[in-house]
């Protein structure tokens, strides 16, 4: 547990995915509700365990001991009163051992003890039941306490106090209230005003769980969130149906994840599910925390069936990996000459006719390899396979494939590498891809069984000759594995660390987004130069004064200097305003040079001359240096 951040330090960084209902779990597995499920920690261990493994798969990066109601009011119903530390330290040792690598949350919930209009005796009952269950989960060594599932607002309060204390400032405590439809407290206390009574009694993190589904939850913590702490949200699965003689829960996976994006795009840091939830439900919220940038918690890595696991396998027997400069003719000439990239998109419909078109006069005029996205903008493309199988046979230039986890389950990607290698598409930019929702088709479902790292590992076991499961392929592919970069990112220090993962997931070239500022660029330079990987330099020429501010104000890790707006204003509409947009992008190709290994160009608007007019001049000169250096 040394290798992680402090669970704070964590959400510092980014979002964090926690699990799902753990009694409905249970309940699923043939256990009566009038049973104890906190005995099952001592009586069936595995399957308390097995739960856990389950949401770990799924995704989630915190787990929740199965101590929820094990404190010694709830507890004294089933006779088991004398038990609370052994009870919650059974708990916390399942979910180490199922967890060596996930954060772990101590649950307390409600003591069962219906407060009302509480004196101070009944107060100080509670707090003395719950500060003994507190102590027993600090005993067990969790990551951090969390006090849930609070109608009462006298006792959340309590409960804060228990938990703290017991924490001792080592761990943080967490505290989630359910609300009623309205957003209130049993005694009428609104969202915000508990939150603010929620932070001043000392809770690290604050917000919702449980309350009739993600719609209400998502509506309670938007007036959370000036508080000044992390908010989390921890909704159920909607409201429960009884059918034939079982509780269902109406909420879709599918619609669970909607909401999840909703909620980290409002600022939530940790979300989770509660009541009715399953791993399919935290997979989906697992799918939107990538999109929202997830800390990187070592569960992922072990836990996910889908994220191969690191790039450093063992080659199947009596096979060897290609060398990186043999893989392709681009690997070939990194390192040795400046390389252009230009990305040309799969036409909208069913004729490739233009982008082939495109394809020929940019070979012609010197660019090395050709780029095809995959699925841009979430439109209805062409698939980017067939189109880069028809550029290299009808073109005779080579390209680069975009393979993203948009539209693909793990199988789906894995067939999808094997044509691809057949088909004699050597190069692969991995990315994560952008959700369905900002395109033409908001009700697709978004797959992301693999994130651009998992993408990463799989295709680089692939090279080692083996598949997801380790077995042979009978042979290697000899896939040149690039990623992508955001040298403008909004969380810098989490791009450079994600960049070293990927580089250990198996990238071996980096790909830029757009820069605009020399000293942005020469920044991430220097920041990545331990990782020893080629750059080429995202290069996007500006249409217009409009085109630069809606990257600069719209689109996430893109940045465009104040100068360069202004200079793009000045210059007007037009043909005037294409040319002070190539005049940029080639200003900001000559600054950085001498420091990259070449550029990836993106037209605007498919206009592809712009590619060549930003290249004119630097292929005869990047040539005549290259002899030089052999």
């Amino acid at each position: 547990m040394s290798s992680k951040l402090p669970l704070l330090d964590a959400l510092a960084q980014g979002v964090l995915v926690l699990d799902g209902a753990m009694g409905t779990q249970i309940y699923e597995r043939g256990v009566l509700y009038s049973s104890c499920f906190e005995e099952l920690n001592v009586t069936r261990p595995e399957l308390v365990k097995k739960v856990h493994e389950d949401y770990l798969r799924a995704g989630a990066q915190i787990i929740e001991t199965n101590t929820f109601g094990a404190n010694a009011m709830r507890l004294e119903k089933h006779a088991l009163s004398p038990r609370v530390r052994e009870l919650n330290l059974a708990g916390v040792k399942i979910a180490r051992e199922a967890a060596p690598g996930a954060y772990v949350l101590g649950a307390i919930g409600p003591s069962g003890y219906f407060l009302g209009e509480a004196s101070q005796d009944d107060l100080d009952t509670v707090r003395g039941a719950l500060a003994e269950q507190a102590a027993a989960l600090v005993e067990g060594h969790v990551d951090g306490l969390i006090v849930e599932t609070m109608r009462q607002t006298g006792e959340v309060l309590v409960a804060i106090d228990a938990a703290k204390k017991a924490a001792n400032g080592k761990i943080p405590v967490f505290a989630a209230v359910s609300l009623d439809p309205a957003g209130k407290m049993a005694d009428g206390t609104d969202a915000a005003e508990i939150a603010a009574r929620m932070r001043d009694a000392g809770a690290d993190v604050i917000g919702v769980n449980c309350s009739d589904g993600p719609m209400n939850v998502l509506s309670a913590v938007e007036r959370m969130m000036e508080v000044g702490v992390p908010i989390l949200a921890v909704p159920n699965a909607g409201l429960p149906h009884r059918v034939d003689d079982r509780l269902v829960y109406v909420s879709t996976p599918e619609y669970f994840g909607l909401y999840a994006r909703r909620m980290f795009k409002l600022g939530v840091r940790v979300v989770g599910g509660c009541c009715g939830t399953t791993p399919e439900h935290i997979k989906r919220v697992a799918a939107s925390a990538r999109m929202a940038g997830a800390t990187a918690v070592d569960a992922t890595d072990m836990h996910d069936e889908g994220a191969a696991s690191d790039s450093r396998v063992t080659i199947a027997s009596g096979l060897s990996p290609t060398r990186f400069a043999e893989k392709s003719s681009l690997s070939s000439k990194i390192g040795k000459r400046f390389v252009f990239s230009v990305e040309v998109n799969p036409p909208i419909g069913l004729d490739p006719a233009k982008a082939v078109a495109a394809a020929k006069m940019l070979k012609a005029g010197g660019v090395d390899v050709i780029n095809i996205a995959d699925g841009a903008r979430a439109q209805a493309r062409m698939g980017n396979l067939a189109m880069a199988a028809r550029i290299e046979r009808d073109v005779g230039v080579e390209t680069i494939l975009h393979v993203c986890g948009r539209d693909r389950n793990l199988l789906g990607t894995l067939a999808h590498l094997l044509a691809a290698h057949d088909l004699g598409v050597r190069n692969l930019v991995i990315i994560t891809g952008d959700p369905p929702k900002i395109g033409d088709f908001p009700d697709a479902t978004p797959v992301y069984d693999l994130d651009s790292i998992g993408i990463l590992k799989l295709a680089a076991r692939l090279n080692h000759g083996v598949d997801p499961g380790g077995k042979s392929i009978g042979g290697v592919t000899s896939f040149m594995l690039a990623t992508g970069g955001e040298p403008a990112a909004l969380n810098y220090e989490r791009e450079i660390a994600r960049l070293e993962v990927k580089k250990r997931a198996g990238a071996e070239l980096v790909m830029t987004q757009p820069v605009y500022d020399p000293a942005t660029l020469e920044k991430f330079l220097k920041d990545i130069e331990p990782l020893k990987l080629p750059v080429l330099v995202g290069i996007l020429p500006l249409a217009s004064h409009r085109n630069a501010e809606f990257l600069h104000n719209e689109v996430p890790g893109m940045s465009v200097p104040s100068a360069v707006r202004e200079r793009m204003r000045k210059a007007g509409g037009g043909a005037n305003g294409r040319k002070e947009g190539v005049a940029i992008a080639r200003e900001m190709l000559a600054a950085v040079r001498d420091r990259v290994a070449g550029a990836y160009i993106m037209p605007p608007l498919e206009k592809y001359e712009l590619a060549l007019e930003v290249m004119d001049g630097f292929m005869g000169e990047c040539g005549a240096r290259a002899r030089v250096a052999e």
